[in-house]
């Protein structure tokens, strides 16, 4: 029998002041863009613990959900593992082969909030 039950819930990281970044991130994507980035998510949260070519492990308890965006764009969302939960903390669309610092340092930022 296959398992259909979520090893891990996606939660989106929520500001002090209330405001979701990541969902805002997804919401200025097209329709197309969004639908892959979620399917993208769901592989995680079902298929958890998960390698390549869906997620990898960024350091320091922070990994990436890799999507391939419409016009050959790339689009990451950063999470992190907080209460056996999956915290989406950063998204964006990644212009250079290596993840920019500042986002990495954003998302890490982030992820030290909620652990």
């Amino acid at each position: 029998m296959i398992d259909r039950s979520k090893r891990l819930q996606a939660r989106f990281y929520e500001t002090a002041g209330g405001r979701e970044p990541v969902r805002d991130w997804l919401v200025g994507l097209d329709d197309s863009d969004r639908r892959t980035v979620g399917k993208d998510i769901a592989k995680v949260e079902f298929g958890w613990p998960i390698g390549l070519p869906s997620r990898r492990p960024l350091g320091k308890g922070l990994y990436e959900v890799r999507s391939d965006l419409s016009d050959g764009r790339i689009g990451r969302v950063l999470f992190g593992i907080a209460d056996g939960e999956m915290i989406l903390v950063h998204g964006f669309v990644k212009k250079t082969q290596k993840t920019p610092a500042a986002d990495l340092e954003l998302a890490r930022k982030r992820l030290r909030e909620v652990t």
